[in-house]
C-alpha cells in the first residue's frame, strides 16, 4: 500500500494557515509535525509513505495540484490530509474528518480514522454529519476531489481555542493523535483484504 501524507498548507512564512493568536503556534507546523509522525507509524508496519511536504517551508506546495499531482504520479493508494481548524468563535472545538461528495472508499477511509480518534480520545468532540449514514463531512476541497486515490482530509483540532491550542503544543498528545491516524490506516487496509 502507497500512502500520501498531506500537510496542510506550505509552511511559516509563505502560507502558515491558522495560527493562534497568542502563542503563535502554527498550523502547518504542527501539521508537518504530526503528519511526520504518521509517516514513521506507517513505514515502521511496511507501508510505503510519501509526504506531499517535508520541509517547515515548501514554496512549491503552496499550489495543491502540486500535492495531488505527487499523489497520482506515485500511484497513491491512500490520501491523507492533516489541518488544525480554527473559528472566530474560540470556544469553537472538536474534531472532523472530511471527504468527497457520495459514496466512496473515501468514506471508508474517513471513518476508520474517525473511529480510532474517537477511541483514543473519548473526551474530545467529534464535529459529524451522518445525514449519509457516517461520520464524516463532505466537501469539494481541491486535494479531495483531484486526488484520485480514496482520500480524507482531518482537521484534527481547533487551533484558535485556548484548550485545543495548548494540546497541539503537547508532543506526547500530538504522537497519540498520529498514532491514531495510523491505526485508522490499518484498519482500512483490513477492510480490503491488504
Amino acid at each position: 500500500m502507497r500512502i500520501v501524507i498531506d500537510p496542510g498548507h506550505a509552511g511559516r512564512n509563505i502560507d502558515p494557515g491558522a495560527v493562534h493568536a497568542a502563542t503563535g503556534l502554527q498550523e502547518a507546523d504542527v501539521a508537518l509535525i504530526i503528519s511526520r509522525q504518521v509517516a514513521r507509524y506507517l513505514l515502521n508496519v511496511g507501508y510505503a509513505v510519501k509526504l506531499t511536504r517535508t520541509e517547515w517551508e515548501q514554496e512549491e506546495t503552496d499550489d495543491l495540484s502540486y500535492r495531488t499531482v505527487l499523489a497520482n504520479d506515485w500511484g497513491a493508494d491512500i490520501f491523507i490530509s492533516l489541518h488544525c481548524n480554527s473559528a472566530a468563535n474560540q470556544s469553537a472545538e472538536g474534531y472532523e474528518v472530511w471527504t468527497s461528495p457520495g459514496n466512496t472508499l473515501g468514506d471508508k477511509l474517513a471513518t476508520c480514522i474517525y473511529g480510532q480518534i474517537a477511541a483514543e480520545f473519548p473526551n474530545r468532540a467529534g464535529r459529524t454529519d451522518y445525514s449519509d449514514g457516517d461520520p464524516d463531512k463532505e466537501s469539494r476541497f481541491y486535494v479531495l476531489v483531484y486526488t484520485d486515490a480514496p482520500a480524507c482530509l482531518v482537521e484534527m483540532a481547533f487551533i484558535s481555542n485556548d484548550e485545543e491550542a495548548a494540546l497541539l503544543a503537547n508532543a506526547a498528545w500530538r504522537d497519540q493523535y498520529a498514532r491514531a491516524i495510523a491505526r485508522g490506516v490499518t484498519d482500512y487496509t483490513a477492510t480490503l483484504g491488504g
